[in-house]
């Protein structure tokens, strides 16, 4: 629970705007700042904020240096509320913009469902193939719903 203090010092529970405000703050802080993300959690809090705001399908990435420190977080593109074109190209070209070594990718489900689709496991699988002989490992795919599941908690990056 996060509380915030009144003018007097009396502490109550924070209004739910609050706490978005709140996380929104400290999810850029880790995208922009060349925060360490060592962990599908570390992704999940990074990233999931991020985009689950969005009304429509959103893909994007999390670009990293080889020590995994954050070099910045890009909106590749968008859709509709419930398809997204992903055009593995644009990726490539954003990963080289970033001198990244490696990659989170994630996309969002308005919808609010998180369950990897066969077309999302398909793109994954995709996206891993092209940038692996390129020297950039893709780290983990998110899915963004109420809740954030991560292919590489569930070992669907084999």
């Amino acid at each position: 629970m996060l509380y915030v203090q009144e003018e007097k010092g009396k502490y109550h529970p924070a209004p739910a705007d609050a706490i978005f405000v709140e996380a929104t703050r400290l999810s850029d802080d880790r995208l922009e700042k060349g925060e360490f993300i060592g962990s599908s959690s570390d992704a999940k809090v990074a990233v999931g904020w991020k985009i689950r705001k969005y009304r429509v399908e959103v893909f994007a990435c999390l670009f990293l240096d080889s020590a995994h420190n954050s070099l910045g977080f890009e909106v590749i593109c968008s859709g509709t509320i419930n398809c997204n074109t992903v055009h593995p190209r644009e990726v490539v070209k954003a990963a080289f913009n970033h001198d990244a070594s490696a990659v989170i990718i994630a996309h969002n489900h308005p919808s609010g469902q998180s369950t990897p689709s066969k077309e999302d496991i398909e793109l994954t699988k995709k996206l891993k193939d092209l940038l692996d002989p390129l020297q950039i490992k893709v780290l983990d795919h998110l899915v963004v719903g109420d809740e954030v599941t991560s292919f590489s908690d569930l070992g669907l990056l084999k």
